[in-house]
């Protein structure tokens, strides 16, 4: 396949983000970008697949759309299926695994579909089947029009490869990134975290300020792909440049072993230097010295976690602490209960949208910087 040949890229987000991921991929210049259902699109080449991979702190995956076709029965599926040039895109030598969805449709049955388009790997191409496998071909048939993507990541992007170890329902490291896109924080200005489990907002918050990649520490399924170019990529990953930090960033916990977590997870990301963890309930916390900035929070709530009549003093300890202490400071704070939000007591702007977290609807309740 041509390196510069153009074909569209999807990237997946959280239903509810796709408006600050597509913000993001703007601003890392993807051009023309544009928010859809669950993600966001734009055409570019193969280069762009893999700098997408590299450089965006908010997708899930990052899809590259290799073809199409209109298909009404199995015997058409199979036929198409051994005509595509699957030797432009995968290698004889990497395991693949088929994933197809089907959706009014006349082929419905997607267990069938995969398997005709397998066979036609297999026997085309020689590329060996594995249900582990990380190269995946994502096949939608949907009106009869059968779209194949390959998925370019492999392991979920928010595995950015530091994190070992983690707390009780954390939050994905791309969401974090949104989110904090989403309370206007830009690299340049104090990030403190009163409940920071496994220390993901802090550690984000930290590398956005630092210049640091979220793909640099881990390997991605384009890699695998007969269209990698290992040269192009290496010159990809020395394009960025850390920046001097003059801020740092905060994060505490009641919990021991989430300040432990916390501090080993930010070890292996390299920004110890730039992170403070302490352990304190989050109605001790108290503004650090130096400029003002964001507090951002995930807090344990009903469907998540633990007892709601417990939960909402926590809230309304939290939310007195912030409106005693910390004037002049944003909040942020994630939730799926306006109850708990209300509890806070925090003069909240207008809503964002509903964002799809662990099976839940959670919402950003944010602040202006306090009285």
């Amino acid at each position: 396949m041509n390196m510069h040949r153009k074909f569209e890229i999807f990237l997946v987000v959280s239903p509810g983000l796709e408006l600050a991921l597509r913000d993001e991929a703007l601003d890392l210049g993807f051009r023309k970008a544009k928010a859809t259902e669950g993600g966001v699109r734009f055409r570019g080449n193969w280069a762009d697949v893999w700098r997408a991979n590299l450089m965006l702190r908010g997708a899930a995956r990052v899809l590259a759309r290799i073809g199409s076709f209109k298909v009404t029965h199995l015997a058409q599926l199979d036929t198409l299926s051994r005509e595509f040039a699957w030797h432009e895109i995968l290698r004889p030598d990497i395991p693949v695994r088929v994933d197809v969805t089907c959706k009014k449709s006349r082929i419905y049955h997607a267990g069938a579909a995969a398997e005709r388009i397998e066979r036609a790997i297999t026997q085309e191409l020689g590329a060996p089947i594995s249900s582990e496998a990380q190269v995946c071909i994502k096949v939608r048939i949907e009106d009869d029009l059968c779209t194949l993507s390959v998925d370019t990541s492999g392991e979920l992007l928010h595995k950015r490869g530091h994190k070992e170890a983690v707390g009780k329902a954390p939050m994905r490291e791309n969401m974090a990134a949104l989110f904090l896109r989403q309370c206007g924080y830009d690299g340049t200005e104090p990030v403190l975290d009163p409940m920071c489990g496994s220390g993901t907002f802090v550690i984000e918050a930290a590398e956005i300020a630092a210049g640091l990649l979220p793909g640099r520490s881990r390997h991605f399924a384009f890699e695998d792909l007969a269209t990698f170019d290992a040269e192009t990529w290496a010159n990809l990953q020395k394009q960025s440049e850390p920046n001097a930090v003059s801020v740092q960033f905060y994060g505490s916990d009641r919990d021991a072993g989430a300040i432990r977590n916390s501090r080993a997870n930010a070890e292996r990301a390299g920004i110890t230097a730039l992170t403070q963890f302490n352990e304190h309930s989050a109605g001790e916390i108290s503004p650090p010295k130096g400029p003002k900035g964001l507090v951002i929070v995930n807090p344990p709530y009903g469907g998540r976690i633990g007892d709601k009549k417990h939960l909402f003093a926590l809230h309304g300890s939290l939310g007195k602490a912030l409106l005693s202490r910390f004037s002049g400071w944003r909040v942020g704070i994630i939730t799926n209960e306006p109850s708990l939000a209300k509890a806070t007591g925090l003069p909240f702007k207008p809503l964002a949208a509903p964002v799809a977290h662990g099976g839940l609807k959670v919402r950003l309740y944010q602040t202006d910087p306090l009285p």
